[in-house]
């Protein structure tokens, strides 16, 4: 049940909020002073408070700024002596709002219904930037990981560009993710483009954006992807895949730092780090006339080679438990145990859909077995290609 907490002086006060909060289905708890409040908050979690300003001993403001340094809860503060000036201030030192005594009851209810909202938004903001976190986590110790993890935090601090290479299923979008977190502009955008998902006649609206009627189905203006990771990072994901005119605009954007939009003669200046990622041999494509070479020499400042999963069959027990773990946890079940000969015939598979494969094996292995999934299960449920 959603928890209250009511800190006035005023014992009528108290008692009102009270009936009217328990009326609404909350629960309620109060305190006199702010001193008996604060061990109250410590004690126990409460989803708001109600704080009036004017107190002995401990006023509103200064039991909001002990409540701050302790608590993201929201704190509705409240007053029968506000000013403008008092509002300004309170929620300048953190406080949701500032509702004057007597409070209107409807006001009253609809500030306290926001404040929850505001709070449940931000408990699964932080749940998602951490799944994120932990999703996006490279797993490895074995030398061919080691090796490109030192290449990462090497390479992540500068503004270089890099060209991530690789098999299908080798997660060369963790290495783009991991540069951008460990660089300067993760606090910007990380903008991802697949190149090969896009229609060659839109990948230039994608990448630059358009004018309003720039052509056919353009009914308004758009930012492109460029403009969308302005200060931040833009991944290009198979780049081997994109039109020969797309690569052209690119290659300009790179050596000037501005892009047009489609339909326009404007230039706009753009500030974005550039990573891209193939599984193609773009030398192959390049001798091909598939490819530009200034772009490839554009793109590749610096190359991250990422292993193919056969080559680092002594990641698979690690992988195998991260994957188990966030599996379950989705699922809502306990995670099963890998016994040992299940890990071992794991590792005899050649994997040729590489990391995607082998997420994909371990889920069908945990809705399929049981508590403990064997040897036996493998081969059975498995079927990964040798």
């Amino acid at each position: 049940m959603t928890k209250i907490l009511i800190i006035d002086d005023e014992a009528p006060i108290r008692r009102v909020l009270r009936d009217i909060l328990e009326n609404e289905g909350y629960q309620s708890e109060d305190a006199s002073t702010g001193i008996e409040a604060l061990q109250l908050i410590k004690e126990h979690d409460f989803d708001a408070v109600f704080c009036d300003i004017k107190m002995p001993e401990m006023d509103g403001i200064e039991v909001l700024e002990a409540i701050r340094k302790e608590s993201d809860v929201p704190v509705i503060m409240l007053s029968g002596h506000g000013t403008i000036e008092t509002a300004v201030e309170a929620i300048k030192k953190g406080a949701f709002d500032f509702i004057p005594k007597p409070p209107d009851l409807n006001r009253l209810l609809i500030t306290l219904r926001n404040a929850l909202d505001k709070k449940n938004l931000t408990i699964e903001n932080k749940v998602l930037k951490k799944a994120v976190k932990i999703q996006s986590q490279m797993i490895g110790e074995s030398a061919p990981m080691l090796e490109v993890k030192d290449m990462i935090e090497k390479v992540a601090p500068t503004n270089a560009r890099v060209l991530i290479t690789g098999e299908n299923g080798t997660g060369k979008e963790l290495v783009a993710r991991q540069l951008h977190e460990l660089s300067q502009r993760n606090r910007g955008p990380f903008i991802e483009v697949n190149c090969a998902a896009i229609p060659s006649e839109l990948i230039e609206s994608q990448l630059f954006g358009h004018e309003k009627g720039a052509f056919t189905s353009a009914i308004k203006q758009r930012k492109g992807d460029f403009e969308l990771a302005d200060g931040g990072t833009l991944f290009l994901d198979e780049i081997g895949d994109m039109s020969l005119s797309a690569q052209a605009k690119v290659l300009r954007a790179l050596q000037e730092n501005k892009i047009t939009r489609v339909g326009s003669e404007k230039e706009i200046p753009v500030d974005v780090r550039i990573l891209a990622a193939t599984n193609k041999n773009l030398k192959t494509e390049i001798e091909k006339g598939n490819f530009r070479e200034d772009l490839y020499h554009r793109l590749s400042v610096i190359v991250i080679q990422v292993p193919p999963l056969r080559e680092r069959k002594d990641d698979i027990p690690l992988l195998v438990e991260s994957f188990v773990t966030m599996i379950a946890q989705d699922m809502g079940k306990a995670a099963p145990q890998f016994e040992l000969d299940a890990i071992e015939a794991l590792q005899q598979y050649q994997w040729t859909g590489n990391i995607r494969e082998l997420h994909n094996i371990v889920e069908r292995l945990v809705i399929l077995c049981g508590s403990n999934i064997t040897k036996d299960d493998v081969v059975r449920f498995g079927n990964p290609l040798k």
